[in-house]
Parts: C-alpha cells; sequence; structure tokens
C-alpha cells in the first residue's frame, strides 16, 4: 500500500504540475530510434550562437546485498535524451547538423557501457557507494572530454569530412560494444 502511495503523488504532482513532467520527459537510447528535430523541445537561450544543442546523460542505480563476505550487486546504467533540455535554430540546421546531434547521445550510450563493463569486472569492498559513485565521476569526466573532441574535431558539424568520419567511427564502436 505504501508504495501505491507514492505512485499516486508522483501522478498528482504531474497533473497539477504539468510542467513538472517535463522535467523528467526522457527518451532512452535505443540502437532501434534515432533522433529527430521533433524530439528537440527545448527553446534556444538568446544570443547562443550554437545551431543545436542535445542534452543527454547516464544516470545509474544499484543495490547490494552483503553475503558471507561476498557482495551481490544489482546494477542498472542508463542514458537518456532530454527533450525539454534541448534545442535547435531551424534555420541553421541540416540533416547533418541532426546526425551531429544524435553522435553526441551515441557518445553518452558508448560510456555507459564502458561503465557497466567496469562494475560488472570490479570486486566492492563494504564501501560500494563511494566506489560505484567515484567510477560514476570518472566516466563523466571521460565522457566530457570525449564530447569537447568530437565538437572540436568536427567544428560543431561544420567539417562535413570530419564529421562523416566520426559517424562511422561511433556507429561502428556501438555495433563492436
Amino acid at each position: 500500500m505504501g508504495a501505491l502511495k507514492y505512485i499516486g503523488t508522483f501522478v498528482l504532482l504531474f497533473t497539477l504540475f504539468p510542467g513538472l513532467a517535463q522535467e523528467f520527459d526522457t527518451i532512452p537510447w535505443s540502437a532501434d530510434r534515432r533522433l529527430a528535430w521533433t524530439d528537440f523541445k527545448g527553446n534556444p537561450p538568446n544570443g547562443d550562437r550554437a545551431a543545436a544543442t542535445t542534452a543527454s546523460g547516464l544516470t545509474y542505480r544499484f543495490s547490494s546485498l552483503s553475503r558471507n563476505g561476498e557482495i551481490e550487486l544489482d546494477f542498472e546504467v542508463h542514458t537518456f535524451f532530454y527533450p525539454h533540455k534541448s534545442w535547435y535554430k531551424p534555420d541553421l540546421c541540416d540533416e547533418l547538423t541532426l546526425s551531429h546531434e544524435q553522435l553526441h547521445f551515441d557518445i553518452a550510450e558508448l560510456q555507459a557501457r564502458k561503465m557497466r563493463r567496469i562494475v560488472a569486472a570490479t570486486r566492492f569492498s563494504e564501501n560500494i557507494k563511494a566506489e560505484i559513485r567515484a567510477i560514476y565521476r570518472d566516466i563523466i569526466k571521460e565522457l566530457n572530454a570525449f564530447q569537447h573532441r568530437y565538437d572540436s574535431e568536427t567544428n560543431f558539424s561544420r567539417n562535413r569530412s570530419q564529421q562523416l568520419a566520426w559517424n562511422k567511427k561511433i556507429r561502428q564502436a556501438l555495433q563492436k560494444n
């Protein structure tokens, strides 16, 4: 009964405050679903020179149980796109720009996969919460560096040949992993 009460409160909050629901509106990463411009529901900030912005990120959850000195772990990592924090300027964007934005989302998924591999290969101590948090922080640092390198090398999709090379590179990495 207690869990049902919380679900009811959650639904009630979304009904009374529809703007709150937008904050939780996400699109999970899927190999079968590519982003479309209609997914970008945010408003471009005034004065921003960028053509588009993809807001995506990683979330994780875990539970653990220590039994006879062994730690049993239930762990999930998910990659999400946040439509209401993502935006584009139609007059500046084309399909190449959309592929650039999709790759930001795909790069986040590659880092989620890396985190899953690291967690699966790690022997945790009783301090598992801090250890997982440290792994997550390292993954996020790598993700940010990866995203910046991608933007730099493609010049934010303006360098067509580099953009196409990155499209191929990331597609192959997703197929391999």
